[in-house]
């Protein structure tokens, strides 16, 4: 079984799997990073949106080989419970979750925002979260958390 080497979170991964599979049950199945989550399987609903380099991508319709060498960033990487990021904070303040499913999606979308650009307009956030399917209505609030977090990540 060939093995695929990439960054994790930081930290530097090995992985014996066939490099066809997809980063997302690379993610869940081998690994137990449970935050990116399966919905349509189609890389269209973003539920298991994750960061490679600096761009959002679907987990679920990206081969592992193609992360061969690169940064992954997934939820378990944004923050901690002790030291949220400032997105998973925003998004606490302004009751912009639900249920929950699509978050980790979102926050990911939000963050490879923030990384490419530090200061979006309200226009920049809602292109960026365009691809990121939630059935519970709280679009409004997630936009307003990643200004929020934008405003605070610019001013410390």
């Amino acid at each position: 079984m060939p093995s695929v080497r990439f960054r994790l979170n930081g930290a530097e991964t090995e992985i014996d799997a066939d490099p066809d599979r997809s980063l997302l049950d690379i993610l869940r199945g081998q690994i137990g990073m449970t935050g990116p989550h399966f919905g349509c399987g189609a890389g269209e609903c973003g539920a298991c949106n994750v960061i490679v380099g600096d761009r959002a991508v679907s987990a679920c319709d990206t081969p592992l080989w193609s992360v061969a060498g690169k940064d992954v960033t997934t939820i378990e990487g944004l923050g901690t419970s002790e030291r949220a990021h400032p997105l998973q904070r925003a998004f606490i303040a302004e009751q912009a979750l639900q249920c929950g499913y699509c978050v980790s999606g979102i926050l990911m979308s939000a963050a490879a925002l923030l990384k490419r650009n530090p200061s979006p307009t309200g226009r920049e956030v809602k292109e960026a979260l365009d691809r990121n399917l939630c059935r519970c209505g709280s679009h409004n609030r997630m936009v307003r958390a990643v200004l929020r977090a934008a405003e605070e990540m610019t001013a410390g």
